[in-house]
């Protein structure tokens, strides 16, 4: 997906110099820079940036040297130059994500599990572009598939919530997390 308002054209005209006097000469200097730098950014569904710039620029210098009473001008122009570059950036959100509304369609009952839902898990990579997020392995798997590995990953570290719970959550065979344990059968 292109976004056309991000177009930007940055003229660039600098203009610098002085007046130096070295002994009996005194020299006055002007160097001129101009030219355009142009960026255009580029989305694509992954939440990638690319940002195309370019541009083209051109000095000039003048230079006028008083010898006492004698005055000579010396004048340079730089050739023409042109360059183009691409930045891919890639955006991640880090912590603060968007959740989805706490209601029947995004989050199950305690009684029926205590996890996000398939609508739930949707509208939450939708909120958060590049989001990995998926629901609980609830069925049968085979030993070594990724499904086992998530699941095995998911119990441990629910384990370790399990334990820093409250003795209450700890011992209440319905809290939420002992119910979206044995939905995910650990």
């Amino acid at each position: 997906m292109s976004n056309f308002k991000k177009l930007k054209l940055y003229p660039k005209i600098k203009i610098s110099g002085g007046t130096n006097k070295i002994g009996p000469v005194k020299v006055k200097e002007e160097n001129r820079n101009y030219g355009i730098d142009a960026t255009y950014d580029l989305y694509n569904k992954k939440n990638t940036k690319i940002t195309l710039g370019g541009g083209y620029s051109k000095s000039s210098n003048k230079a006028k040297v008083n010898y006492g009473s004698e005055s000579r001008t010396f004048e340079s122009q730089s050739k023409p130059s042109t360059y183009f570059n691409v930045k891919i950036t890639k955006q991640f959100k880090r912590g603060g994500d968007v959740m989805p509304a706490r209601n029947k369609k995004n989050f199950r009952s305690t009684k029926s599990g205590a996890g996000m839902t398939a609508a739930g898990v949707a509208a939450y990579r939708r909120a958060n572009p590049g989001s990995k997020l998926k629901t609980a392995v609830t069925g049968k798997v085979k030993k070594g598939s990724k499904a086992a590995k998530r699941r095995k990953s998911y119990c441990a570290r629910s384990l370790g919530q399990l334990k820093r719970a409250s003795a209450k959550t700890r011992n209440d065979p319905n809290s939420r997390i002992r119910q979206a344990r044995r939905r995910w059968k650990c």
